[in-house]
């Protein structure tokens, strides 16, 4: 009785793994369909980001891949400006806005467009 309910339960799982794959398929497949491509120029793209200077949206210049030199630039001067205070520990532990520094810090040193000017 054991071994029948254990083949029960194996078949089981193959059956819901089997639905599991053919939705991620499905699914997947009606997504790549329906999102519509942007054909924008990069230019005004760059310059309504460049002009927020929220950190969110600063970070999100220097992680873009295909970030220039100037925009890199531009991003790291406002992050200096506008939030260019390091927040002091809590105790043994750091600030939680100090994983944000330190991931923009990592960003920018392995950017492909960077260089020492920077």
């Amino acid at each position: 009785m054991e071994i029948t309910l254990l083949v029960k339960s194996i078949m089981g799982l193959v059956v819901i793994l089997a639905i599991l794959v053919f939705l991620l398929f499905f699914v997947s497949g009606k997504k790549d369909k329906s999102k519509p491509q942007k054909n924008s120029s990069s230019s005004k793209t760059s310059e309504q980001d460049e002009m927020k200077t929220d950190l969110d949206s600063l970070r999100t210049i220097i992680k873009r891949r295909n970030s220039t030199t100037k925009q890199l630039a531009k991003a790291l001067d406002l992050i200096i400006k506008h939030h260019g205070t390091v927040h002091t520990k809590l105790g043994a532990r750091s600030h939680p806005e100090f994983d944000i520094y330190m991931d923009i810090l990592f960003t920018i040193c392995r950017h492909q467009n960077t260089n020492k000017d920077i």
